[in-house]
């Protein structure tokens, strides 16, 4: 079986997907649940068949299929993806187990596994074209739950969010296809395997306008400034599974793929663009926290918040040393949880009246006290209060950029206080004060159904905020693996001081083998 985990868990979902149009509309739900858990057991035996101590890639599958092109089914896991399929699988789960009676909920169960499926895909791929495929397709399913359940512009935000991510996608697809093509160049024949690609230097030049290409598909997709106005919209829009599986999952496909392509192929031009990156990531901080502030719809106050910690993991991720990364890996697993959350404690209060507006509530803690306590736990995570899991990562974010520019790391600190101003705002608007509302004062609390999604999310952000180690080691060794690859390519001076030499400071020596090595 571990031969094969992989792809069990990529095609498990889609063929319980397809059995689940045999199924009654009455047992769907229970048939979702149970599948979904099912995928979540999968990837936790995954987790505890994961040796840590090892870098590399491990489970590693590879089958021809254009063979002639170099194209092939290549799956591998490492420390830097096992635990985002992990959290695919967990908020699949929690999502379905949460669904409320909606209209058509078999098709929208149906549409989740489908979208497991391709989640799985993207995170474990090692063949370009396998991951642009699943990539793309990650497309479908979300298009489909926000047009389809959304609210009065679901149109508009669906079409919206398609064509922004379709088209950066084609732009690096091209970056691609020059990719295997240098290879070919290279070697005298064609390979879109990741790690075949990991082997390449390229001149400077190449690598600039390479990761030009990349650059767009993955900003496109996190999102980053100035490319995120397709994102309030589909937050707005989608119904709440849609915006928790957006905001936990999908957002980090961006993220991740900046550490798996752009950082190990593109090292001199990751520098060279280092710290215009930092910049936007300061403005997306910024700019995006004193939107969120001038909300008055709740659910569009946590979409900003969204967009705004995506720009300190962006930070981390272009420190380009082993603090900065490994706390930006840690800060997408910890953003995913501590959103994912935050758009289900909106989902609760909007099933009940049906509006979002915090001035239609006020005063919700004397009625409503479990809900307002799991809503301040969230709030605290998301604001960075140590001892919570937001906190390991933004603080390891920001200690790896701290090595790069002093200047910039405090203004990036400094940005971060402002989602704290934000976001208890709106807790005080929501919670505090008097219950005037007469429509409020008859809410029921949080239900046993809504606690069984909320209160793992709230251990979770409890326990791995105190002790982050099982998490942090698998990446440190991941990312460490990186990091020496980026220096040992390096080809300009600037590019060898501000990546680290690992095997120089700690003693350690690490190869870079090929994909029949490796395998």
């Amino acid at each position: 079986m571990l031969d094969h985990i992989l792809s069990i868990l990529i095609f498990f979902p889609a063929l319980a997907a397809v059995l689940g149009f045999m199924i009654d509309k009455n047992s769907i739900r229970a048939y979702g649940v149970s599948v979904a858990a099912i995928e979540f057991v999968l990837s936790l035996f995954l987790w505890f068949s994961f040796d840590s101590s090892i870098s590399g890639m491990q489970f590693m599958e590879q089958i021809p299929l254009i063979p002639s092109f170099g194209i092939n089914y290549i799956l591998g896991v490492d420390g830097i993806s096992l635990f985002i399929v992990i959290l695919a699988a967990f908020f699949t789960m929690i999502g379905i187990a949460s669904l409320t009676d909606t209209k058509n909920v078999k098709n929208m169960i149906i549409t989740l596994l489908f979208l497991q499926m391709t989640m799985a895909g993207v995170f474990v791929a090692l063949d370009a074209i396998v991951f642009y495929i699943f990539w793309e397709l990650s497309l479908v399913p979300m298009l489909y739950i926000i047009g389809a359940w959304g609210g009065p512009l679901r149109i508009y935000a669906s079409v919206k969010f398609f064509l922004y991510t379709f088209a950066g996608s084609l732009v690096m697809l091209v970056g691609m296809l020059f990719m295997a093509y240098f290879y070919y160049q290279a070697t005298g024949q064609w390979s879109f395997a990741i790690l075949d690609w990991y082997r390449l230097i390229l001149p400077e030049t190449f690598q600039l306008w390479l990761f030009v290409a990349f650059f767009i598909g993955f900003a496109i997709k996190v999102p980053m400034f100035p490319f995120h106005t397709w994102l309030p919209y589909a937050h707005g829009q989608a119904p709440t599974i849609g915006s928790v599986i957006l905001a936990a999952i999908l957002l980090k496909m961006g993220t991740y793929a900046f550490i798996r392509f752009s950082l190990p192929l593109f090292p001199d031009a990751s520098v060279y663009f280092m710290f215009p990156i930092a910049i936007i990531s300061i403005i997306m901080i910024v700019y995006t926290a004193m939107i969120a502030y001038a909300q008055e719809d709740v659910k569009q106050v946590v979409a900003y918040s969204s967009v705004s910690h995506m720009g300190v993991i962006i930070l981390g991720t272009f420190a380009l040393n082993v603090e900065g990364i490994t706390g930006s890996i840690f800060l997408m697993i910890a953003h995913g949880v501590v959103s994912g959350a935050l758009f289900l404690l909106v989902g609760v209060i909007y099933e009940r009246r049906h509006t979002k507006m915090m001035s239609e509530f006020g005063g919700l803690a004397h009625v409503m006290p479990r809900y307002a306590t799991i809503f301040g736990l969230m709030l605290m995570a998301s604001v960075g209060m140590p001892l919570t899991i937001n906190f390991v990562g933004e603080f390891l974010s920001l200690l790896g950029f701290y090595q790069q520019s002093h200047i910039l790391t405090l203004l990036a600190g400094i940005a971060i206080v402002v989602g704290a101003i934000y976001m208890l705002a709106a807790y005080k608007k929501m919670f505090f004060g008097e219950l005037t509302n007469e429509k409020n004062k008859n809410l029921p609390d949080v239900s046993k159904r809504e606690l069984v999604a909320l209160i793992p999310l709230s251990i979770l952000t409890i326990v791995l905020g105190i002790y982050p180690t099982p998490i942090l080691k698998p990446i440190n060794n991941s990312v460490e693996s990186i990091v020496q690859l980026m220096h040992d390519k390096s080809i300009t001076e600037e590019a060898k001081t501000r990546i680290p030499n690992l095997a120089a400071s700690k003693g350690i020596e690490i190869t870079r083998t090929s994909m029949k090595e490796a395998h």
